[in-house]
């Protein structure tokens, strides 16, 4: 019996790939980096019976159609993250093809990159930044680059899955109140039953919520408007939850001190008013980005395609 083929869309950190080499299969993927076009990954799906994809291919139902039809069929899609937007799940399980993601590896990452926009933007890291390596830095001035504690403050985390619970354990570690708000009472001191609420009484607001209908412009101009106007706004969870637009309104207007924002919502792509709009601290969706963690990921998308195919039930299961 030949051995499966399992098509890898991107060049992966080494040692990612050892779970399918281990298992003796036949890896397919281009020697450089470059992104396969729609119209490229349905032919490519035709012959393999795995596909191992990252957040920024489009795995939609016409390419899932292409490879569950074909001979062999497409068994399963893992996709090296916790987020699975990027993957028709609905279309997918319609068609029998199996879909991982990358739960749990990257949480702690994730939230020290979180934490990290929070201090850089409550303290105009890149402000002050900007101005030493511009050659415009005259000396100490006690008036300049005034920013906005971090310690003590009150931060509201939009979500309480892992990310969001491990921002929790790093804030109290600045000795900041922490607030958190859910669908459901997660039975936790600090759940806010209301968003609106929450976003008035925070200092600070992270969003660690997945992508959804309902979840698109979740922080739209309203509840911008809503937020102190000394208040900082991260996001590291996908870039449609916040209307980018408003955000850079309120940040022009200064009805918004601060944002940290490492997601957009047409990546590569960054809107132009938020990229001009002040206190802001902008960075290319690095938040899993370690050596450790992505080479962690890319095993794990890979040990969910090697489960799926030996007929097991991998711990990492989206749909199937």
């Amino acid at each position: 019996m030949p051995a499966a083929r399992v098509l890898v869309t991107r060049q992966l950190p080494d040692g990612g790939l050892a779970p399918l080499h281990a298992a003796g299969y036949e890896v397919v993927q281009r020697a450089d980096d470059t992104p396969f076009t729609p119209d490229e990954l349905r032919a490519a799906v035709v012959d393999v019976d795995a596909l191992v994809c990252v957040l920024a291919d489009r795995i939609d139902a016409e390419v899932l159609h292409a490879g569950a039809h074909a001979n062999p069929p497409l068994r399963v899609v893992s996709t090296v993250s916790v987020g699975h937007d990027n993957v028709d799940v609905a279309a997918a399980t319609a068609l029998g093809i199996a879909v991982c993601n990358t739960p749990g590896v990257l949480d702690d990452t994730t939230a020290d990159l979180a934490f990290l926009l929070l201090l850089a933007a409550a303290r105009r890291a890149s402000d002050a930044e900007a101005t030493l390596r511009g050659g415009d830095w005259t000396g100490f001035h006690i008036r300049d680059f005034l920013g906005t504690d971090v310690h003590g403050a009150t931060l509201g985390i939009v979500g309480y899955g892992r990310i969001g619970r491990a921002m929790a354990r790093r804030a109290d570690g600045f000795g900041m109140t922490v607030l958190h708000h859910t669908r459901h009472d997660t039975g936790v001191d600090g759940w806010v039953a209301d968003l609106d609420d929450l976003l008035a009484r925070a200092d600070a607001v992270t969003l660690h919520v997945p992508l959804t209908l309902d979840t698109t412009h979740l922080i739209d101009a309203r509840r911008l408007a809503l937020m102190p106007p000394h208040a900082v706004l991260v996001n590291t969870a996908r870039g449609p939850v916040v209307d980018e637009v408003a955000l850079a309104d309120a940040l022009e207007r200064g009805a918004l001190f601060g944002a940290g924002i490492d997601v957009y919502e047409r990546e590569p792509a960054v809107h132009p008013q938020l990229l001009a709009a002040p206190h802001t601290v902008l960075l290319p969706h690095i938040g899993s980005a370690t050596e450790q963690t992505r080479r962690r990921m890319a095993e794990l998308a890979c040990e969910g395609v090697v489960a799926v195919l030996a007929g097991e039930r991998p711990a990492n299961l989206v749909s199937g």
